[in-house]
């Protein structure tokens, strides 16, 4: 542990507004790295030299200025210590008798102000490497035969079942994705992936009744309303799959939300799993193959009739009754507008290929 010049001024300014006299504040070589007074900065301290020397409280009174040559200060000097170590001195200046009460106050405020500034830095150190881990874990970067270990080290439980959740701010700043993000930190495993997304590792147990009982919003802070964020669900993560695949899928579920229902806040895998799972294939050229047969269907303004009646008849589960009530329209126009589609595309709904590719391609352009 080394003495800073920001620990040493903020010594200084702590112990300022508890006692009326100016403090000083030497590193372990006895120069001036904090003052009250800016005049003495950077300049050696003969008593604080002393202090460090023989670990005491140096007492300097008029007597002993004039011995060294007024190159100091009357004031009382007394040894910085943390876990048996000498960090530095703090010094008080003005009449010894006078600043004497308050000397050992000061030396305790400082000594507790630099294990403050090491709990927190132990604190953040820990949050740092806890975050790469998970990083790691979510992009499935950690060797299997260290993976244990790890995770043993971080006190992560790799035998939940869990849920990889991503977080969208619609409006980031750094105070907003701060605040979110020491929120998240009392509840949950988390990691910042930018400046506007955040994963967290939800135990599955707990999405589901989230989910059930429509309480998602309870992963932000009550102050936060809906159209500040997005939040998109992964699949749950078991014995059987890497946390990086329930990653991936929330990422794709994401992705797939913002471009499909960018109005909604709220995308979960579970109901919309194949068109997340043919997201990485829309822009491939064996999409464009599959939809080949259909162009003239899709790139045809005319035909943006069938193309609705052939989405209807896909939502309706292929019931004709369903799809041509759904539609207002009487069962034999819509066994007109099916075999039109077939005429245009020379594919047939009899044929299970052929099914199966209209079938996609209603999926496939809606991802384009």
């Amino acid at each position: 542990m080394k003495l800073n010049k920001t620990i040493a001024q903020n010594i200084v300014q702590r112990t300022m507004k508890i006692i009326d006299s100016s403090v000083n504040v030497m590193d372990e070589q006895g120069i001036i790295i904090a003052s009250g007074d800016s005049r003495r900065l950077n300049q050696k301290h003969i008593g604080a030299m002393i202090s460090i020397r023989e670990n005491r409280t140096v007492i300097i009174d008029e007597e002993l200025v004039r011995k060294w040559n007024h190159e100091v200060k009357m004031g009382i000097n007394l040894p910085i210590v943390y876990l048996g170590e000498i960090l530095g001195v703090v010094g008080i200046s003005g009449e010894p008798e006078q600043v004497k009460p308050y000397a050992e106050l000061v030396k305790m405020t400082a000594e507790l102000i630099i294990e403050q500034h090491v709990l927190l830095e132990k604190e953040r150190w820990e949050r740092r490497y806890r975050e790469e881990f998970i990083l790691q874990l979510l992009e499935n970067k950690i060797p299997s035969n260290t993976l244990i270990n790890q995770a043993k080290f971080f006190q992560f439980d790799l035998q939940t079942p869990t849920t990889v959740a991503i977080i969208k701010l619609q409006d980031s700043t750094i105070n907003k994705l701060q605040s979110i993000v020491t929120y998240l930190e009392t509840k949950y495993n988390c990691a910042v992936l930018s400046l506007s997304e955040i994963a967290v590792l939800i135990p599955s147990t707990q999405c589901l009744d989230l989910l059930q009982n429509k309480q998602t919003n309870k992963l932000l802070p009550p102050d936060m309303s809906y159209h500040e964020y997005k939040i998109a669900i992964g699949t749950h993560f078991t014995f059987d799959m890497t946390i990086a695949q329930s990653f991936q899928t929330a990422l794709s579920t994401l992705n797939f939300g913002l471009r499909s229902y960018p109005k909604r806040s709220l995308y979960v895998f579970e109901q919309h799993r194949l068109p997340v799972l043919l997201d990485n294939l829309s822009a491939t050229w064996q999409a464009e193959k599959l939809l080949e047969p259909l162009q003239a269907l899709y790139d045809n303004d005319e035909t943006f009739v069938l193309q609705k009646t052939l989405q209807q008849y896909f939502l309706s589960n292929c019931d004709l009754a369903l799809t041509s009530k759904n539609l207002f329209i009487h069962i034999n126009t819509l066994r007109y507008r099916l075999a039109k589609i077939e005429r245009i595309t020379g594919l047939y709904f009899n044929k299970i290929d052929d099914k199966f590719i209209f079938y996609l391609s209603t999926i496939l352009n809606k991802l384009l």
